[in-house]
């Protein structure tokens, strides 16, 4: 799985990409199939952390643009990683980057493994969830296929930060926005820092959260792999 992200994060044109973890089985896999992997310290809460200390490792410039690509993302598509990259490159004001999808289905909109997001009309975002956001006061008492989920939008797991940013929200200590909802990125809202949220140019296949998802998705990488 780590290979396929992996060779797709190489296919996107970036500059240097690179494996941070502390599994030394990800650094032996890694090695395996000839990627650079570097070993952080276990005491990182979040991938944020993570990549920060990476950065600081080697003196990555504050304007420098890093993109985060989910180790749990087998089949992200290549658009997106450049997507979310250029979504800072085209925004000097915006922090951090990522990307959004349409809701296709009530079960969607429902599952709390499926990270909801609202914007404000330019795109900036106002709140992430766990929770089904925006609820329709008028439409959602409904049932079954009368409930209202129009205009809802997944968040997809994909960051850019801008060097800067990824080093102060990793020194920012957790919120209780955060805490509650189990979502980093809500600490970069309530500290003020802005995050661009862009309209995936396609919608992702499924990532990793549950033994049901990798099933799924080792599937789906079967019938790919020729």
């Amino acid at each position: 799985m780590v290979q396929w992200v992996y060779e797709r994060a190489c296919a996107s044109g970036a500059a240097e990409v690179l494996i941070a973890t502390d599994d030394d089985l990800i650094i032996s896999a890694a090695h395996s199939f000839g990627a650079p992997a570097e070993m952080t310290a276990r005491v990182h809460a979040s991938g944020t952390d993570r990549i920060a200390e990476v950065a600081r490792a080697h003196r990555w410039a504050a304007e420098e643009i890093i993109v985060n690509v989910q180790g749990d993302e087998p089949l992200i598509p290549v658009a997106l990683i450049r997507q979310v990259g250029a979504l800072l490159e085209g925004d000097a004001d915006a922090d951090i980057g990522t990307l959004a999808t349409p809701i296709e289905s009530l079960d969607e909109f429902l599952d709390p493994n499926a990270v909801k997001v609202v914007t404000n009309l330019t795109g900036r975002a106002l709140y992430f969830s766990r929770a089904p956001i925006p609820w329709h006061r008028d439409g959602a008492a409904g049932t079954g296929s009368q409930r209202d989920f129009s205009g809802a939008r997944r968040h997809i797991g994909i960051y850019a930060y801008r060097v800067r940013a990824l080093q102060r929200l990793a020194q920012l200590p957790v919120t209780p926005l955060e805490a509650a909802e189990k979502l980093e990125q809500l600490r970069a809202l309530e500290h003020g820092l802005g995050i661009q949220v862009g309209e995936a140019l396609e919608r992702p296949g499924p990532d990793v959260n549950t033994l049901a998802d990798l099933e799924r998705v080792s599937a789906l990488m079967s019938r790919l792999t020729p």
